[in-house]
């Protein structure tokens, strides 16, 4: 080493710099990991208290809210990348540096962000959250994985086709593996249908908006913000990208809301389904947060029919009161378990039961909802949902319609549990609920309703319709 260099001094310390979208994508996906938080809760609230201190604009939180959503609903594909990259078993790695490689693997390989950008923007994460020595860490591995682009990685570290179908797309679509089982049973036929939902349930859904009949309309809504019309449902209109439903002087109002429109039509379904005789109180067995309950409340003040919404939960039926507020025809809301009902039976004409489930229909909206659950899970919702349809039927009189309603497609959790009650209780019947979603498609073979995400556009949504005869 010559004299000069041994006398060159050091570089002086540089302190990192933060950067205020990728430190709030970081603090949601530490809620997200460390205390079971859901992003969509976690993130509305960090993205108004950042807005209010001056430090993001409309670009800056379009980006955090992408970086936190993509890397949740990749992070399957993303695991198994950062593994191939590391001399260590993925568990021997701390949560907050995986955090921040899943962060940088997905402005690497999801986004068009540049590749010298989004490796110098997350080791200066890494340098502010975690500390030089481990951001060098980071450095180092995700220079390897810029070395090649997403679908590069995925021929390299999923396993093939052929030899193992389950796992193959567990890993190119981000899915666990017993989740992929189960979609795929529940969707019957060939790869290209499992291959199409998978797709969409990582892809970011659209913003919906329900104009509630009697108290506002599609045309005002449409007015007031940058729409297009709804699929399916009268009441829907889809927001243009980046739209804000809280702007919207109806929605504020609670005479519209954001309702997705696989949730319309359950109730739509429910609200048009023949009847003879009297037409007058309808129940809502499991109404939180509230969606469902207050377009029945709106379509049942229209036809003179009073709405009684019951939520085992006081917080959520709190939720529920807040959306029927305003309301012009009669309603009541109460804090009941539907599988202790206290209303007698026989007492109501329309009863829905959209009961607690897996979730597995909405993980394009709860992408970290697909990490959590457990198969073992499914045995722990079986009980209550059995408990709550046998009630429902309990509930309505004889001629009356009740309506099971889950947003998961598992079998376990939808034709299983009503084949099981129909012939534990008897005196009800299916009747088809195909005609009652007029124009929607590829509705199967009934007389229940299956929605899916790929093929109409909604959450993955069950509906089975049953008449009491006895």
């Amino acid at each position: 080493m010559s004299e000069q260099a041994r006398r060159r001094p050091p570089k002086p310390y540089r302190k990192p710099k933060k950067d205020p979208v990728r430190m709030l994508a970081f603090e949601a996906l530490r809620a997200v990991d460390e205390r079971d938080a859901y992003a969509n809760l976690v993130l509305p609230p960090l993205l108004r208290k950042a807005r209010e201190a001056g430090d993001f604009d409309g670009r800056d939180a379009a980006l955090a809210t992408e970086l936190v959503y993509g890397t949740l609903r990749r992070q399957g594909t993303y695991d198994a990348i950062i593994a191939a990259c590391v001399d260590r078993p993925l568990r021997e790695v701390d949560p907050p540096v995986l955090d921040v490689l899943a962060l940088g693997a997905h402005q690497l390989l999801g986004t068009r962000i540049p590749t010298h950008a989004a490796v110098s923007a997350s080791v200066e994460l890494a340098r502010v959250v975690l500390g030089d020595g481990r951001a060098k860490f980071v450095n180092a591995v995700l220079r390897k994985i810029s070395q090649h682009d997403l679908d590069a990685w995925v021929e390299r570290v999923a396993p093939p086709y052929d030899e193992d179908p389950e796992d193959h797309l567990a890993v190119v679509h981000s899915h666990p593996r017993w989740v992929v089982s189960a979609l795929w049973d529940s969707l019957g036929g060939g790869r290209a249908g499992i291959e199409d939902l998978l797709e969409a349930d990582n892809e970011r859904p659209e913003v919906t908006l329900v104009a509630r009949p009697g108290r506002s309309t599609t045309e005002e809504l449409a007015a007031a913000t940058e729409t297009l019309p709804g699929r399916w449902s009268p009441y829907a209109l889809r927001m243009a990208e980046g739209g804000e439903p809280g702007a919207i002087e109806a929605v504020r109002e609670g005479r519209a809301g954001v309702q997705d429109e696989g949730s319309q039509l359950v109730a739509l379904a429910l609200a048009n389904a023949p009847l003879e005789g009297p037409d007058a109180r309808w129940l809502d067995g499991c109404a939180g947060p509230g969606g469902k309950a207050a377009l029945l409340a709106a379509l049942a003040s229209e036809r003179g029919a009073a709405l009684l919404a019951s939520e085992k939960q006081p917080h959520r039926a709190r939720l529920v009161e807040r959306a029927l507020a305003g309301n012009p025809g009669p309603y009541q809301v109460i804090a009941a378990d539907g599988t202790r009902p206290p209303w007698r039976p026989g007492s109501f004409d329309r009863v829905l039961v959209d009961v607690p489930c897996s979730g597995l229909g909405a993980l394009r909206r709860r992408p970290e909802a697909r990490w959590r659950r457990r198969p073992e899970d499914l045995d722990g919702f079986a009980p209550l949902q059995r408990g709550l349809l046998t009630e429902a039927l309990r509930a309505v009189r004889v001629g009356g319609v009740v309506g099971y309603a889950t947003c998961s497609p598992h079998l376990a959790e939808t034709r299983v549990v009503v084949d099981d009650v129909l012939k534990r209780t008897g005196g009800a019947e299916l009747i088809d609920a195909r005609p009652l979603l007029p124009g929607v498609p590829a509705l199967g073979e009934g007389p229940d309703v299956q929605l899916w995400p790929h093929l109409h556009g909604t959450d993955a949504m069950y509906l089975a319709l049953l008449r009491r005869t006895a």
